[in-house]
């Protein structure tokens, strides 16, 4: 058995854009496609979705990069976007992306105890850092592990005003009258480097526990934030038995280094697999990805494009990358993943960049994500046979087509093999991550 959930890739942004399922006329600011989509999540026995968010448009100079085909926005709040989810169902467990830089720890603190509370334990918060929406917020730019840092304080300080209420401060003896005891309330008086509260909060912490935490990230600095703070840490799907337990390895490593159990760490990856109804269809699509043509490498640019706010089309396909190209504000992290798995990154050309992130691989010999849902679930089940895997993030948008596009054909493989659960227990979320 592993636990299955849902990455919300686009975030609360334009479901189905650029895709043949816009046709269906959806509206995306609307709740009724999410709770649509999330409620056949349920009835499938995921344990969780996890919605994506970016707090900028990015770059000023790169705007055009980031709208014109809604690569990169608009996007808008998730933490706004969830209740409606909660409300839309009764087991599933709901991690709004959040960013430290845009909320105050005490308005956090009450916030997500509150929507903790309505949601009977069901609320998880998805932790992000960023290095380049400061302006936004008059905040002086931070470096990736300095902003690190911040969201450790942010989060420690969450959770203390969380603590404020002791055990035994909640009485609730409506014999005496007496609703609560003040004497077991603590002040919280945080001065930190980058955050002034006191406590106690006004809102009350659910006896069966605080919201999940979630964290993504595989750089030391992020490995050693899920150690001492995570849940739930993520990261992008490794085929490869070995690779994972070494992953899984440095995330309870970390976990134990700051005296946690590391069982209480879940890993989950992040797969995004192309299901098809035979080997037949499989071996033809990544054969016809073999050999990309222009369009289907501009294609990719683009995409890359919004996400390095730099403009790979204006570049000749036909000559080595130059990394000064990239301004000091594009994350490494986004470089590191256009690169990929070229040879030697300096002699590349872009259309050999490019076209790595168009050739697909079939599933059956791990060499890609494309299979039957026999062959997915083959490598599911090795995975959490030979390397004591967690779980999986299914990737993509919120939209009805991309859900059933995975869901259903997977499902009842994955269910015929015992690899995916038939019910919920009890303990919202948290519950659900406990219960194998």
């Amino acid at each position: 058995m592993q636990h299955f959930g849902w990455f919300l890739s686009r975030g609360f942004g334009p479901q189905g854009w650029g895709q043949p399922s816009a046709d269906w006329g959806d509206d995306w600011t609307r709740p009724r496609l999410y709770q649509q989509s999330v409620r056949d999540l349920e009835r499938a026995g995921f344990d969780l979705v996890v919605v994506e968010d970016a707090l900028s448009l990015g770059n000023p100079d790169a705007l055009a990069l980031r709208v014109d085909r809604a690569y990169g926005g608009p996007k808008h709040d998730p933490l706004m976007l969830a209740p409606y989810l909660l409300d839309a169902t009764e087991h599933i467990g709901i991690a709004p992306t959040i960013n430290p830089m845009s909320l105050p720890p005490y308005t956090a603190a009450r916030q997500l105890a509150t929507l903790n509370h309505l949601s009977d334990g069901r609320l998880g918060a998805n932790i992000v850092t960023d290095v380049g929406s400061s302006r936004h917020f008059g905040l002086d730019p931070l470096p990736h592990d300095a902003a690190y840092d911040r969201a450790g304080e942010w989060l420690s300080g969450v959770r203390e005003l969380w603590g404020s209420w002791r055990d035994g401060a909640l009485v609730q003896d409506a014999a005496s009258g007496r609703f609560a005891d003040a004497s077991r309330l603590d002040a919280v008086r945080h001065d930190g480097e980058h955050y002034r509260f006191e406590g106690p909060l006004n809102a009350i912490p659910r006896p069966e526990g605080d919201p999940v935490i979630v964290s993504p990230g595989g750089s030391p600095r992020g490995l050693d934030f899920a150690g001492t703070h995570s849940d739930v840490q993520l990261a992008l799907a490794r085929l490869d038995p070995a690779r994972i337990r070494e992953y899984r390895s440095r995330v309870h490593a970390a976990a134990a280094a700051h005296g946690r159990d590391p069982e209480e760490v879940a890993v989950l990856l992040v797969l995004k697999p192309v299901v098809v109804s035979s080997r037949e269809e499989a071996e033809r699509i990544v054969a016809a990805s073999a050999t990309p043509d222009d369009a289907a490498l501009r294609r990719i640019a683009l995409a890359h494009s919004s996400d390095l706010e730099t403009d790979l089309t204006v570049l000749d396909l036909d000559r080595p990358l130059d990394p000064g190209v990239f301004g000091d504000h594009v994350s490494r992290g986004s470089i590191a993943g256009l690169l990929g798995r070229v040879d030697d990154p300096a002699d590349a050309t872009l259309r050999e960049v490019l076209a790595q992130h168009a050739r697909l691989g079939l599933i059956s010999d791990r060499s890609g994500l494309v299979g039957t849902a026999e062959e997915i679930a083959d490598a599911i089940e090795e995975l959490g046979e030979e390397a004591d895997n967690d779980g999986f993030l299914l990737s993509g948008d919120f939209h009805p087509v991309t859900v059933h596009r995975y869901l259903d054909e997977l499902v009842p493989v994955l269910r015929r093999r015992g690899v995916l659960r038939r019910e919920y227990g009890d303990g919202g979320l948290r519950g659900n991550l406990r219960d194998f």
